[in-house]
């Protein structure tokens, strides 16, 4: 019998130390665990801190190019901020991704910066172009894009816009003359918010249009000079939004101070 106790007493005392040992094994992995954890909610912060320095750059880029553009045209750095206002309100209703894309609304505010390469005679001139002053308008499109094209991050959809938001649904507009879903989602979108803005602005040649009837005239190009999908959902912003975008010029996203 005490044999049998004496072996039930060495037991015991194994299978505790081997308790101890699962125990020391255990802790030991909880703090790795622990110190792995706290190393990657440190690289966590880091990465955020980064993406934010580097975010905080492109907007400042973004600042730099929009009022070289408005420096050469007082019109158009006030025209990029309400189309672009425009574009995002008709792109949450068409393509709500195109909305959150920071490259969209980058080309939206972008769009005219290769009025830059444009001569002053030209961008300023009071009458009507010549055939010649027109080619040389119609380029700046093209040198929008190539202004941009070497930059990383407007490279893809901002540069697309760029480049086509002058083309037309029925393959009418510039500088390449695509039709229909050949033109980039994002520059279908912008090319009505864009044709609105001109309508309901005041020119040299001409008084700006209530915007009731510029809601008409986009339903009306529907289908020739604008993607049908793109104008109907145009008329499902309230007339107070256009309004007060019109109104007020003030463009809530990444790039408003």
């Amino acid at each position: 019998m005490g044999g049998l106790n004496e072996e039930l007493g060495e037991e015991v005392v194994r299978l505790r130390a081997e308790l101890a040992a699962q125990e020391r094994v255990i802790r030991a992995r909880e703090e790795e665990v622990g110190r792995y954890m706290a190393q990657l909610r440190e690289g966590i912060r880091r990465e955020r801190a980064h993406a934010a320095e580097v975010s905080g750059s492109y907007v400042a880029a973004v600042r730099a190019l929009t009022n070289a553009v408005e420096a050469r045209d007082a019109y158009t750095g006030k025209h990029a901020e309400r189309v672009a206002a425009y574009a995002l309100e008709l792109a949450r209703l068409v393509a709500p991704s195109l909305a959150a894309d920071t490259g969209a609304e980058f080309g939206f505010l972008l769009h005219d910066v290769g009025k830059v390469a444009v001569p002053d005679a030209i961008l300023h001139k009071p009458s009507a172009l010549t055939p010649s002053e027109r080619d040389m308008m119609r380029w700046h499109p093209i040198a929008g894009w190539e202004i941009l094209s070497d930059i990383d991050f407007l490279s893809g959809t901002a540069t697309e816009v760029v480049r086509h938001h002058h083309e037309r649904w029925d393959g009418r507009g510039y500088p390449d003359r695509l039709a229909g879903d050949d033109i980039p989602r994002a520059a279908r979108i912008f090319a009505v918010a864009d044709a609105f803005d001109a309508i309901t602005t005041d020119r040299p040649y001409r008084t700006a249009a209530p915007i009731a009837d510029a809601r008409l005239e986009i339903a009306r190009s529907a289908g020739t000079q604008f993607d049908p999908e793109a104008a109907e959902a145009f008329m499902d912003i309230s007339l107070d939004l256009l309004t007060r975008i019109r109104d007020e010029s003030d463009l809530t996203s990444v790039v408003a101070p």
